[in-house]
């Protein structure tokens, strides 16, 4: 990626950032999401800002944006759009639903019906939806941003495996800090601040940071890193099943975008241990035991990350 093209990435992070305080590490993931085409599934509490986040995000990027408010009577129609009879016309027209667009919030997705979930695997995926038989393409860029509330239960549909193994990464923002929390005091006195964010770097930009990301360069060593990684996670003792391919795909993809927002043309073993617990966390089915003990899945990895051991790589220069 050309450097005036990491210097407008770059830039939509510092935008981001007027609005939601003390999560650069996150903006961060959800932008390596967003340039390596790929879905986040935003996981935490009410009121953290995981609607602002994605509102900022299309803001600053000069993207169409969409909410869907998920809910258990909410139909697949709902979500795709519909084909209605005109009787002008004698013809069915295509009225096109809230996913036709450029980024689409799908907030709390976990209270939706299974066939509504499934609804958006097409687009997710193929970048398509298919209504009545006719497939229609999805406007580029475009980005999946799910939430859920991980400790709300009733009356909700969990994620089945296959479907949460189409996030491209999970991530949780979390509480702000005190003095982060008294920033959004001061912010907010007036007006809310996501009245002022402003576009930093257009959808075309974004279209061709997509494209260059994926010349960054991996080293072998780096590669067999990223492998070992993955195949730790399906041998783990606490592991039930572990990441797929789709896994190491995505964390290698992960660590290209990272490498060439932090200004390098190659990769690190530092950049995939950065993404490995967002990329393969959500991933990982734990045992039934491991679950009674409350062990996280992040926490698998970061023990996976301790004993896999990086082999000699490009540390400085490119390989």
């Amino acid at each position: 990626m050309d450097r005036a093209l990491a210097g407008r990435v770059s830039g939509v992070v510092a935008n981001v950032e007027r609005v939601i305080f003390g999560k650069h590490h996150e903006i961060e993931l959800a932008l390596v999401a967003l340039i390596c085409r790929g879905h986040i599934l935003v996981e935490d509490v009410p009121g953290t800002g995981k609607t602002v986040l994605a509102k900022a995000l299309a803001r600053s990027l000069g993207c169409s944006f969409r909410r869907i408010q998920f809910t258990p009577d909410l139909l697949p129609s709902d979500v795709t759009g519909v084909s209605i009879f005109n009787q002008r016309t004698s013809a069915f027209e295509f009225r096109p639903g809230p996913v036709m667009t450029q980024i689409v919030l799908a907030d709390e997705i976990n209270r939706a019906t299974p066939k509504t979930q499934s609804a958006l695997l097409e687009s997710m995926e193929e970048h398509q939806v298919t209504v009545d038989g006719t497939t229609y393409q999805l406007p580029d860029p475009f980005l999946v941003m799910a939430t859920q509330n991980p400790i709300e239960y009733e009356g909700t549909f969990p994620l089945p495996e296959a479907q949460l193994d189409r996030f491209f990464m999970r991530i949780q923002l979390g509480y702000p800090k005190e003095r982060e929390e008294i920033a959004i005091l001061d912010a907010q006195r007036i007006v809310h601040p996501l009245e002022t964010i402003e576009q930093v770097m257009s959808a075309d930009e974004l279209l061709q940071a997509q494209a260059q990301v994926r010349e960054i360069h991996i080293a072998d060593s780096v590669k067999a890193y990223v492998v070992d990684i993955v195949t730790a996670t399906r041998s783990h003792p606490d592991v039930y099943l572990g990441a797929s391919p789709r896994g190491s795909l995505a964390l290698s993809r992960a660590a290209q975008a990272y490498a060439a927002m932090n200004g390098r043309d190659y990769v690190l073993p530092d950049d995939v241990k950065a993404l490995a617990a967002p990329t393969l966390s959500h991933r990982l089915i734990l045992q039934p035991q491991a679950r009674l003990k409350d062990l996280a899945a992040t926490t698998v990895v970061a023990e996976i990350l301790a004993s896999v051991p990086v082999e000699a790589a490009p540390q400085s220069v490119r390989a």
